[in-house]
């Protein structure tokens, strides 16, 4: 697949950066249809074509770079938006507006393809015979980043201490809230097992015997994609049980 690339940013430099960037991507396939200095000019190029993906600089003379992405958005075909900016605050902004990725400048070669690659797994997706159906996500900001985290890729939520640990597959996030709130949202996904836990209901894969250093023996759940066990309170031992028959 090779990625069609429109690429608006008021400042000509910034606009060759990216082309010099996207020239060196090869993971993947990239292709820069088209250039625009705002949005006005950025929106006729949509009535003449149509892109995969558009990279937004933020500020810009006239309407901005989230009220382009606005008014993309509303378009028949809009085209993935990956935002990039000198400007770090307005990364919830974007990504409420479901921006594929938030990028500050200096732009680096390893963060561009990231995000492009992520553009070509929401298109393959679509193009693909079920398409994904858009879920709810969680906003996350860790460490001056903030990343958006489908709730379908979590397995388990888990109290430590003053903050919450959002556990995937392949990453481990820190969340500010609570369980209870989660699971007064999420109760339909998600189980409580434990005073501290939540887990997704159809990640559990096994119900099994356990020894914990402070409660004793009692039993665990074993997870999908991960080693890891989660203790299961006794309180709570029925509610698993039904789940797992129901497996």
């Amino acid at each position: 697949m090779t990625l069609s690339v429109l690429i608006v940013d008021d400042e000509i430099l910034a606009r060759s950066r990216l082309r010099t960037l996207l020239a060196d991507c090869r993971d993947p396939d990239v292709r820069v249809a088209a250039e625009a200095s705002n949005a006005v000019e950025a929106v006729e190029a949509l009535r003449r074509q149509s892109f995969d993906v558009a990279l937004l600089d933020i500020h810009m003379p006239g309407a901005d770079g989230l009220t382009l992405a606005k008014t993309l958005q509303a378009g028949a075909e809009p085209p993935a938006v990956i935002f990039v900016t000198a400007y770090a605050e307005h990364a919830v902004d974007a990504f409420e507006l479901e921006a594929v990725d938030y990028l500050t400048k200096p732009v680096r070669l390893e963060r561009l393809q990231m995000a492009l690659q992520k553009v070509e797994r929401l298109l393959e997706s679509k193009r693909g015979q079920v398409a994904e159906t858009p879920g709810e996500v969680l906003i996350i900001q860790e460490r001056g980043r903030t990343e958006r985290v489908p709730l379908r890729e979590v397995l388990y939520f888990k109290a430590e201490l003053k903050y919450l640990t959002v556990r995937t597959a392949i990453k481990s996030y820190i969340l500010d809230g609570s369980l209870s709130e989660l699971e007064d949202k999420y109760g339909d996904e998600f189980m409580r097992i434990h005073r501290n836990a939540l887990v997704a209901r159809r990640a559990v894969r096994a119900l099994e015997k356990n020894y914990d250093p402070e409660e004793g023996e009692g039993w665990a759940v074993r997870l999908t994609g991960i080693d890891e066990t989660l203790s299961v309170s006794r309180r709570q031992l029925a509610a698993v049980r039904e789940v797992m028959a129901g497996v």
